[in-house]
């Protein structure tokens, strides 16, 4: 973790909280990922050990507490108040990337399965009609992708492989269009 020697709030909320991946970490925690592997999920690229690395990181400095399972195998992790109060900065991060760095994304920078699984965590289950739906996204470009996303009410997954349902609704669009569509930066 950097040490910035420097008396300085910001340059010490940053040696807890900037380094590669732990903002990212923090916002898997706020979105109510609790267990290690929905957190690595979430984290396509973290490897594992860098992923126990932040988290001990984070709950040695007060933002991040672990609880073991009631299965006594493997531990939750949860934010602490501490950890809680970052969640208007993530906000304001994602706010000022959407305003200052959306317009310089590469085609590249945007992975389809990524960009679904964003999508698919928007969803509220509960406000899901009883009957499935499946929805198609036929990526076009820069690489040709088909994912699904199958909603019912209380679940909402995505599928890199057919699901076995029929397409209720088919999306066919660029991934980085469907990503500013997502974003809201383009109506």
């Amino acid at each position: 973790m950097t040490d910035y020697g420097r008396f300085c709030p910001i340059a010490l909320a940053s040696e807890v909280v900037a380094d590669r991946w732990t903002p990212l970490i923090l916002r898997e925690l706020v979105l109510g990922n609790t267990r290690f592997n929905d957190i690595a999920r979430g984290l396509p690229g973290i490897s594992r050990s860098l992923l126990v690395s932040r988290l001990k990181h984070l709950e040695r400095k007060g933002v991040v507490e672990s609880w073991p399972l009631p299965s006594g195998r493997g531990s939750s992790y949860h934010l602490t108040p501490a950890g809680r109060d970052l969640q208007p900065v993530l906000i304001a991060f994602g706010r000022w990337a959407v305003n200052w760095l959306y317009d310089d994304l590469d085609p590249g920078d945007i992975d389809p399965i990524t960009l679904t699984w964003w999508m698919h965590r928007r969803v509220d289950p509960t406000e899901l009609p009883e009957q499935r739906v499946v929805v198609q996204f036929d990526h076009t470009a820069p690489e040709r992708m088909t994912l699904w996303m199958v909603l019912e009410r209380g679940e909402a997954s995505v599928c890199v492989q057919h699901p076995g349902f029929d397409s209720d609704v088919v999306v066919t669009m660029e991934t980085t269009a469907l990503a500013e569509v997502f974003a809201g930066t383009v109506e």
